[in-house]
């Protein structure tokens, strides 16, 4: 991870970014920064519903950002559209509040960029970087139930959904399709 030199986050507004937080939370948003002997080793949180997950993410990122890590290098992945923005609205908020007196760098002001969920973050990607993947940028992404209905449309202009032998219908097609895609053997 990039680090640059921020004189926002000094000790004192770290220390007080962190009162909110059990110790659990506490030893999580700080694990492994600051660390003299490199990287840290990955860290793996199992915890319940209800337990500050999103809090405690948020003010690891605001305390990474504190100490001088660039916004944009910072990925936080989720799986619904309403954690992941619910997770930088947090953050941000946390920024804004721990810069309240002081002179603004703007870090609080800009976006997180790599905040989202793993299918947008993975679309952003792909889009990204489509030509070295040799696909077209203007890729459309379907959903399963798009999916399913493009194989009842295929089927009908094949003229398989009213034949007198049973075919399959279109989610069976569609699963014998995936698993066919999945396993990389031919149809």
């Amino acid at each position: 991870m990039e680090q640059k030199e921020n004189s926002a986050g000094t000790a004192p507004a770290i220390d007080a970014l962190l009162e909110g937080l059990n110790p659990a939370q506490r030893r999580a948003a700080t694990y492994g920064i600051g660390a003299a002997e490199g990287p840290a080793p990955p860290l793996l949180i199992a915890a319940g519903a209800g337990t500050g997950k999103t809090k405690t993410l948020a003010h690891r990122v605001a305390r990474l950002i504190l100490g001088g890590a660039d916004p944009r290098r910072l990925l936080l992945l989720t799986f619904t559209r309403r954690a992941a923005l619910e997770m930088t609205r947090r953050a941000q908020q946390i920024l804004v509040a721990s810069r309240r007196g002081r002179a603004s760098s703007g870090a609080e002001a800009a976006l997180l960029p790599w905040s989202g969920t793993f299918h947008s973050i993975g679309n952003r990607l792909l889009r990204r970087h489509a030509t070295a993947l040799s696909l077209d940028p203007a890729f459309t992404v379907l959903d399963r139930a798009d999916s399913t209905d493009l194989m009842d449309l295929v089927r009908s202009d094949l003229g398989l959904a009213r034949t007198r032998s049973r075919f399959p219908k279109k989610g069976t097609c569609l699963a014998i399709y995936s698993y066919s895609v999945n396993a990389g053997c031919p149809l």
